[in-house]
Formats: structure tokens, C-alpha cells, sequence
């Protein structure tokens, strides 16, 4: 059974930037892509971002292209969501979680299906 454990959130100005962490227990973190999805007040938990088991391939949700970047550190079984320019609208509940392959097709990447395991999540509060 693995465990996530996400860190990094908090409450910030539009603008700010932030990091989030992800870690992950077991020891074949290595093998499996990893996304990050959000779910905002009063709606339905949206895809973020999602990596590859190597890093080589990464996709992104259009609302944070160009201002959020994924990355992965197989040696600590971590995954990254660095934030910046930061806006009111992404202010959500984060969660990372693992794939269910070592790469999720980006046609299928928006997929909660194509993930096995999740987090409880990180608080993100992005005030105007």
C-alpha cells in the first residue's frame, strides 16, 4: 500500500509563487508516471499536471501552462508542482497521485481512472 504525503501549501498574494511537494512510500515510486490534480470550492477535482516515470514527458492543464511546472526526484520518491504568478482562481485543494503506468498517454492524462493511489491533499489559497 503506498502513502502520499503532500506539503508546500499555504496562503499567499496573487502573483507569489510556491512550491509543492509530494512524497511517496514503496520502493517502485520510480516506475509510475505521477500528476497533480486540484479540486477548488463547490466543484469537481480537475487534472493540474501529470510526468512521466522518468520525466521525460510532461503535460499540463491549459488554465497553468506557461506558469507551473512538474517535476519528479526518484531518488527522494518525490514529485514537485512549482507554482508561480499565482492567481485567485487557483486557489484549491491539491492532491498528487500515482499512475498506473510508467507513462499515461496525454489523450488519457485528465483521467482520475488512470491513477491508483492519491493523497489527502494540500491547501492552496491564492488571495486577491
Amino acid at each position: 500500500q503506498r502513502q502520499l504525503v503532500e506539503s508546500g501549501g499555504g496562503l499567499v498574494q496573487a502573483g507569489d509563487s510556491l512550491r509543492l511537494s509530494c512524497v511517496v512510500s514503496g520502493r517502485t515510486f520510480s516506475r509510475y508516471a505521477m500528476g497533480w490534480f486540484r479540486q477548488a470550492p463547490g466543484k469537481e477535482r480537475h487534472f493540474v499536471a501529470a510526468i512521466s516515470w522518468r520525466g521525460s514527458t510532461t503535460d499540463y492543464a491549459d488554465s497553468v501552462k506557461g506558469r507551473f511546472t512538474i517535476s519528479r526526484d526518484n531518488t527522494r520518491n518525490t514529485v514537485y508542482l512549482e507554482m508561480n504568478s499565482l492567481k485567485p482562481e487557483d486557489t484549491a485543494i491539491y492532491y498528487c497521485a500515482v499512475g498506473s503506468v510508467s507513462t499515461i498517454p496525454t489523450m488519457r492524462v485528465k483521467n482520475q481512472e488512470q491513477y491508483d493511489y492519491w493523497g489527502q491533499g494540500t491547501q492552496v489559497t491564492v488571495s486577491s
